[in-house]
């Protein structure tokens, strides 16, 4: 009977051993953005031991991870009625309220993950750490209140250091950070992930070269270790964006080191929509559209995939697509709508409604569109620039003045967007030639408007020469002869200043003959002295000019 109980005692330790193993492959595969094979471990411990509430937590925590917020409650709330690790659920619904911004709710839960815990524990403080730290309402201060707590007890815990880094990075601490990862990979050094964040701290740096070496050691030490590719790829792309002059050679490395981040981690569906985002910021519109054909063959209802397929379709020309799969993306109120999706839906409306040449424009379409574009720019002005610009532009260059000032409206509405002032030009110069066709009576408000957008240009940018010019143009328009010809003066004063070379242009002489002219037959009726005298400047650089010879005559 002895050796019986023995045994039975024997077995139930290695069953034990090995459902602790199974949540270490857990963990592990979770560290590794392995999340499918995380998922199916920890369903399998489930399946095994129901009243596990550790399993269901971070089975919870993984459904997160994955943007799946519903699943993720559905196994916190599980969890809550386990018989061991129930607690730790209670820190999954409050990172769910602190996500929704109801960070009351959070501290309520919080308060309940933390009564009654022993002396010593820490890992329910360095949970609720990261839960401030990686909620899509992050609060890194409350985040390193609860880790502090934490590192009076236990300074020398690895997964505290690692929590204590990413919430200093996120509260740009670089130094605090720097020192907790470095604590973190000290205290064990098969914590990969916190050697990996010095690479980021110095990509977060801009010091790239540094960076990729950082991230090369963490190769060196295991080649296999996926989300380290992940952040090669981003660290190349930034390093691309800002130097220009090799962001072609920088991409492609960004890229292959995507794919070799996807190899090694899952290419479920979620991982492909990590992929796709990065496709869209990296503007490769064709491989995005074959990613998103590939996850519509895995999942026809999983409605992100409109979102890919509509910014794919809208850059690579086919609008159709676009609109049709972005206006069942947001019809669905279940989806997180954000302003990219307008602003691309109203561009594939206005390029629809443009054409190819711009002659046969659906008006109806366009302001349709319209609508969608400003929606965008009431969510987020700044993520119209430089997107807007160009739209605009190509309205202007295809001679639709109308339809392009409404554009440069909405994007010098956003006085912070780099095109600020050149937007303000082409906005001022589309309401002047809006009011200069053939049969169209001249709109004193739109001409107004035109006025105020050439000071605003002429404010930021004073030796901006043209923006006098027009701006002398719009008043002439307006019948107001005194600006029209303080401006003229203005632009003849600009164009002297920049010395013989810029006056001996042809483009500059024929607008300074303009100029004199204007001003002389403004003075006309009102200072004939005055009017001959500026006459008279016109025949100094045109003699034979028979506009000013003929003025001149009248008025002898």
């Amino acid at each position: 009977m002895n050796k019986v109980k023995f045994l039975s005692i024997a077995l139930l330790a290695v069953v034990a051993t090995g459902r602790a193993q199974d949540l270490n492959q857990a963990k592990k595969a979770i560290d590794a953005e392995q999340f499918e094979s995380a998922k199916s471990i920890l369903k399998s411990i489930i399946a095994a031991k129901p009243t596990n509430g550790t399993a269901d937590f971070y089975l919870g925590n993984v459904y997160l991870l994955q943007n799946n917020a519903d699943s993720a409650k559905i196994y916190y709330q599980k969890g809550l009625t386990a018989s061991e690790g129930a607690r730790l659920n209670n820190i999954g619904l409050g990172l769910i309220d602190l996500d929704n911004g109801n960070a009351a709710a959070a501290e309520e839960k919080f308060a309940l993950a933390i009564k009654d815990i022993r002396k010593k524990d820490i890992e329910e403080y360095i949970f609720i750490g990261r839960a401030y730290t990686f909620s899509n309402n992050p609060d890194y201060k409350k985040a390193l209140e609860y880790l502090n707590r934490a590192k009076l007890i236990n300074p020398q815990d690895a997964q505290l250091n690692l929590a204590l880094g990413n919430a200093y990075f996120g509260d740009k601490n670089q130094n605090e950070a720097y020192s907790a990862y470095r604590n973190a990979y000290t205290i064990d050094n098969t914590m990969i992930r916190a050697k990996m964040q010095l690479g980021v701290l110095l990509k977060g740096a801009k010091a790239y070269t540094e960076a990729v070496k950082a991230y090369d050691e963490v190769i060196a030490i295991n080649a296999n270790y996926g989300p380290v590719y992940r952040e090669l790829a981003e660290t190349y792309y930034l390093w691309g964006r800002n130097e220009p002059s090799k962001y072609k050679v920088y991409i492609e490395k960004a890229l292959l080191n995507y794919e070799k981040y996807l190899s090694l981690t899952d290419y479920s569906v979620s991982s492909r929509m990590r992929h796709a985002d990065f496709l869209v910021l990296a503007g490769e519109y064709k491989a995005l559209e074959a990613e998103a054909n590939k996850m519509v063959e895995l999942d026809k209802v999983n409605p992100r995939i409109l979102r890919y397929l509509g910014i794919s379709a809208y850059q690579n020309g086919n609008y159709e697509v676009a609109i049709k799969s972005l206006e069942s993306f947001i019809s669905d109120a279940a989806n997180k709508v954000i302003a990219f999706d307008y602003q691309v839906l109203g561009f594939s409306k206005i390029k629809k409604a443009i054409g190819e040449d711009g002659k046969n424009l659906d008006t109806a379409l366009f302001d349709n569109g319209l609508l969608d574009v400003k929606k965008s720019a009431e969510m987020d002005a700044n993520g119209l620039a430089p997107n807007i610009s160009d739209i605009g532009k190509k309205l202007y260059e295809l001679k639709l003045f109308k339809q392009a000032a409404t554009i440069y409206e909405i994007a010098v509405a956003n006085k912070e967007s780099k095109n600020y002032t050149l937007d303000n030009f082409y906005l001022g110069n589309s309401l002047y030639f809006d009011n200069t066709r053939k049969d169209v009576k001249p709109d004193p408000v739109a001409l107004q408007r035109a006025d105020l957008a050439y000071a605003a240009v002429i404010e930021a940018s004073p030796k901006t020469q043209d923006a006098y010019l027009y701006r002398a143009r719009t008043n002439s328009l307006l019948e107001n002869d005194e600006m029209t010809i303080k401006y003229y003066n203005d632009y003849v004063n600009i164009v002297t200043e920049k010395g013989a070379e810029e006056l001996a242009k042809p483009a500059v002489i024929k607008k300074l003959i303009e100029s004199y002219n204007t001003a002389g037959a403004s003075y006309a009726n009102s200072d004939k002295t005055k009017a001959i005298e500026y006459f008279n400047k016109t025949l100094v650089i045109d003699p034979a000019n028979q506009y000013a010879l003929d003025s001149l005559k009248s008025l002898k």
